[in-house]
């Protein structure tokens, strides 16, 4: 819905203004004479421009906001002045800028959730829809302790994949950069020494030579070629079909498919079951789920669940048919769903995949890092032999 703002007078002739989201300007003429508010000008207010992660604002950011704001409301402080001192306080100047637009927004009397709904690069659906229950049922504290609990374990989780896949990815640039190095620059220095023995060299020797002036010969169409492979990749990513196919073949990948996997299972359970006891209706939270899962595999398993819910079914028959929830997640989360501890189990399954994870992460390093070092010990090695045959044959023929 539009966003408009808004100038008038209460009955005691007080001057107010504010912004509000409303279908038309006569449904919020509406809402405001509800409020005993005389309007004197309303005009649609032009989108905000929000702010990307990546572009100032990080994860870290916004969990450390709701830490401190979840602490100051606790405290009871006024909404604004939190706000306020939370926008003077943050070293990251667009996280302030958002937080002192929320700020003047609930200042002119709209919700804390409407506010940070204008945000949604920054906030997303499962922050405002969290504090809107929150506001609602009256424990805006307790919900916002709740979401910090729920943002930490989320980046911890997020760093831990990421270390995960960085170490390995790390070293196999270093492999082939210190490869390709060598085949650049230090081959073709004894291929001169060897253009002037007029001798027929070692077959290994020649397959090196042969590469080294193929890399020599093509690299700008190489270059080309591999920004191309990213490009089309990357562009296909973004395509329905082919970010759905490289879901699914990310989750069946041999090494990195378990670790995935895991990952997966403890966000979905995480996030459900931080929005169920916060009390937002299981619908709407699978609908939220759904939207976070951050793979289209799992998403379309919480939808198709959700369509299970709208017919009185259960939620765990689409998940067992997606193929990427284990029997024991299923199980479990049939036996919340019959004892009305849903969440509960929720969480329980969440701190289990979570050590899950840390295990998965600990093996992974422990199978990559033997297996690289010795791909290029063979490697390297191999061009360094390839390169000494010659010198070999000479010193035995002298």
């Amino acid at each position: 819905m539009p966003i408009f703002e808004y100038k008038g007078k209460t009955l005691a002739g007080s001057p107010v203004q504010g912004a509000l989201k409303a279908k038309s300007r006569e449904d919020l003429e509406r809402v405001l004479r509800q409020n005993r508010i005389l309007v004197s000008s309303i005009s649609r207010k032009a989108p905000d421009i929000n702010i990307k992660f990546g572009t100032g604002i990080k994860r870290i950011d916004i969990s450390r906001f709701t830490r401190q704001f979840a602490t100051m409301i606790g405290a009871g402080l006024p909404m604004v002045q939190c706000l306020e001192i939370l926008a003077s306080q943050t070293e990251n100047r667009e996280l302030a800028k958002v937080v002192t637009s929320v700020k003047e927004a609930v200042q002119g009397g709209a919700t804390l959730a409407d506010s940070l709904s204008r945000h949604p690069k920054v906030f997303d659906h499962l922050y405002s829809n969290m504090v809107q229950a929150g506001e609602v049922g009256g424990a805006l504290d307790a919900i916002l302790i709740r979401l910090a609990l729920y943002r930490e374990k989320a980046d911890q989780l997020i760093r831990k994949v990421k270390g995960a896949m960085v170490y390995p990815s790390v070293i196999v640039l270093v492999a082939v950069g210190v490869t390709f190095g060598m085949l650049t620059f230090i081959v073709p220095v004894f291929a001169k020494m060897f253009s002037g023995l007029n001798a027929e060299l070692p077959m290994p020797t020649q397959y090196v030579l042969a590469i080294s002036n193929f890399l020599q010969a093509n690299l700008l169409y190489l270059f080309l070629g591999t920004v191309a492979v990213i490009g089309v990749t990357l562009w296909w990513k973004r395509t329905p079909g082919g970010a759905l196919t490289f879901d699914k073949t990310m989750i069946r990948t041999p090494i990195f498919g378990t670790l995935i996997r895991k990952s997966a299972v403890a966000r979905f359970t995480r996030t459900l079951g931080t929005l169920l006891a916060s009390g937002v209706s299981i619908i709407e939270a699978m609908e939220i789920t759904a939207k976070t899962a951050g793979n289209l595999v799992i998403s379309r398993a919480i939808n198709k669940s959700v369509l299970a819910i709208a017919e009185g079914d259960t939620i765990t028959g689409p998940l067992k048919e997606s193929g990427v929830f284990p029997p024991m997640v299923t199980q479990m989360i049939s036996v919340g769903e019959k004892t009305g501890g849903l969440d509960e189990m929720l969480n329980k399954i969440a701190d289990f995949y979570d050590e899950e994870v840390d295990a998965a992460v600990s093996a992974l390093t422990s199978i990559i890092e033997p297996v690289i070092i010795v791909f290029m010990g063979i490697v390297i090695g191999g061009i360094l032999i390839a390169m000494y045959l010659p010198m070999f044959d000479i010193i035995g023929k002298i």
